[in-house]
C-alpha cells in the first residue's frame, strides 16, 4: 500500500510542471472569460456586470456577427475539405514503392512544418497580389490575372489555399494509415477482378475512415478558429468577405477594447465547435469502420 503511493506520488510530481500550467495559462483564463462574456469589460476599466446583454446584441443588433459567421462557415467548408482530399491523394501517391520516395515525403511535409505564419501569409500576400507572382505566370501562358485578393468571390478562397496548401500533418497519418492496411485484402479483390477504384471505395477508403475522422475533425476545429491569414493577407476585405470569426474576436477585445464583448463571441464559437464535433461523432457510426466492423 505504501509503495502505491509512493508511485503515485511520483506519478503527481512528473505531471505538476503541465498541471500548474494548465491550471494558470487555460483553466483560470477560461473561467474568466466566462464570467466577463456577462459583463461590459473595457479591457483597462472595471467590468460591470450586464447580464445576457452581449449575447443578445450578437443576434439582434450586431449584422457584423453574422456576416462573420457566414464568412467562417463559407471558409470551413472550402479549406477543410479541400485539405482533407488533398493529403488523401498525396499520402496515395507516397505510398508508391520508389526510388527516392522519402525525399519526396519529407519535401511535401515542409509547409506543414512552416505552418500558418505571418511569413507564410506576407509570402501568400505578394504571390496573388495584382503583379505578383501568379498573375505574372498565367500572363505568360496568355490567361488573364485576376484580382485574387480585391474580388470579393475570389479573396475567401485565395486565403483558404494557404490551409490547404498545409496538408502534410494529415498526409502523414494517412499514409501511417495506409501501410497499416493487409495486403492479403487487396490480393483477394484483384483475384476477385476488382479495378483500382473498387478497391480504392471498397477497401482503403473504409480501413483509412478512422483516420479521415480524426483528421476532420481537428482540421475542423482549427479552421473554425483560423486568424491569421485573413490578418495579415487581406484585414477582412474586401467588403469582408474575408472577416473571420477569429478576425472579429481580435477586433472587438485588442482594437475596440470591448473584451466582455469579445469573451462573449468566443463562448458561442466554443459552442459551435463542440456543436459540429459532437455532430461528427455522432455521425460517425454510419461511416467510419474499424477492423472488427468490416
Amino acid at each position: 500500500m505504501l509503495k502505491h503511493k509512493k508511485y503515485s506520488f511520483e506519478g503527481y510530481l512528473y505531471i505538476l510542471p503541465w498541471l500548474l500550467g494548465f491550471l494558470l495559462l487555460q483553466f483560470v483564463p477560461l473561467i474568466n472569460s466566462f464570467w466577463y462574456s456577462f459583463t461590459d469589460f473595457q479591457l483597462l476599466g472595471d467590468a460591470k456586470f450586464i447580464g445576457l446583454q452581449n449575447y443578445k446584441k450578437m443576434f439582434v443588433s450586431d449584422p457584423t456577427f453574422l456576416k462573420s459567421l457566414s464568412v467562417t462557415f463559407y471558409y470551413v467548408l472550402i479549406a477543410v475539405p479541400c485539405k482533407i482530399a488533398f493529403a488523401l491523394v498525396i499520402a496515395l501517391i507516397l505510398n508508391q514503392r520508389i526510388r527516392g520516395i522519402n525525399f519526396f515525403r519529407t519535401l511535401y511535409y515542409i509547409p506543414s512544418i512552416l505552418g500558418g505564419s505571418v511569413a507564410i501569409s506576407v509570402l501568400w500576400k505578394y504571390l496573388f497580389m495584382n503583379q505578383g507572382i501568379i498573375n505574372n505566370l498565367l500572363s505568360v501562358v496568355g490567361i488573364p490575372g485576376q484580382d485574387w485578393l480585391g474580388n470579393p468571390n475570389l479573396a475567401l478562397g485565395t486565403i483558404s489555399l494557404v490551409t490547404v496548401w498545409q496538408f502534410g500533418s494529415s498526409m502523414l497519418l494517412f499514409l501511417a494509415g495506409l501501410k497499416q492496411i493487409p495486403e492479403c485484402l487487396y490480393e483477394a479483390a484483384r483475384i476477385d477482378g476488382a479495378g483500382k477504384m473498387k478497391i480504392f471505395w471498397k477497401i482503403t477508403l473504409p480501413e483509412l475512415s478512422p483516420i479521415v475522422l480524426f483528421n476532420l475533425i481537428m482540421q475542423m476545429i482549427n479552421a473554425f478558429q483560423e486568424f491569421t491569414p485573413a490578418f495579415v493577407i487581406t484585414q477582412g476585405g474586401p467588403l469582408k468577405s474575408t472577416y473571420l470569426y477569429g478576425l472579429m474576436l481580435y477586433d472587438q477585445g485588442f482594437k475596440f477594447f470591448k473584451m466582455g464583448y469579445s469573451s462573449a463571441l468566443s463562448w458561442i464559437l466554443f459552442a459551435i465547435i463542440l456543436f459540429f464535433t459532437s455532430l461528427t461523432f455522432k455521425s460517425s457510426q454510419s461511416w467510419v469502420h474499424y477492423g472488427d466492423t468490416l
